[in-house]
């Protein structure tokens, strides 16, 4: 009888310690994970690109006004990024509007604080009209206040681009 405690204290003694062995396992993992996502801004996201081939904006709306849509590369600097997660960003375009990109299948996504960035976006652009509700988050993602988002009342027609590959270059 007395054989069966023992190894039951035994059992719960080892069984504790490797518990509080694996959390400390599982601390210093999360530490590693976290240090390892902290990446620099600049840097290739989605999709691996080539630098060769892009055109510009202003040939990009040429084509979207002519064909109705655009598939190729372009260059720019970003605007706004989503402030939830980089889920999407803005650039401006020079015939005065602001162009929306998201990512292909949300299957990648920009860091938060890579405004003013020079980019370049391989995808497709097409000219669509965006609903106001979708208009409004946006708006609330980008950090709008809830009067400016309430003011939105009429959907937007504009050029929007699905990004299947981002490359964020270095600020000159």
């Amino acid at each position: 009888m007395k054989k069966s405690y023992i190894v039951i204290i035994g059992l719960g003694i080892a069984l504790a310690t490797a518990c509080q062995n694996q959390k400390a396992d599982s601390a210093a993992e999360e530490v590693v994970t976290e240090e390892s996502s902290v990446k620099e801004i600049p840097g290739n996201y989605g999709a691996e690109l080539e630098v060769a081939g892009v055109v510009s904006p202003a040939e990009m709306i040429s084509v979207v006004e002519k064909e109705g849509n655009f598939e190729g590369k372009i260059a720019g600097e970003i605007k706004e990024v989503c402030t939830k997660k980089g889920c999407w960003l803005t650039m401006d375009l020079p015939n005065g509007e602001s162009m929306r990109v998201t990512f292909k299948d949300y299957g990648f996504f920009v860091p938060t604080t890579s405004q003013g960035y020079p980019i370049i976006l391989e995808g497709v652009a097409v000219l669509t009209e965006t609903d106001v509700e979708t208009l409004r988050h946006y708006a609330e993602d980008g950090g709008m206040s809830k009067e400016e988002v309430a003011a939105i009342t009429e959907p937007k027609r504009e050029i929007t681009f699905e990004a299947v590959g981002v490359v964020i270059k270095d600020k000159a």
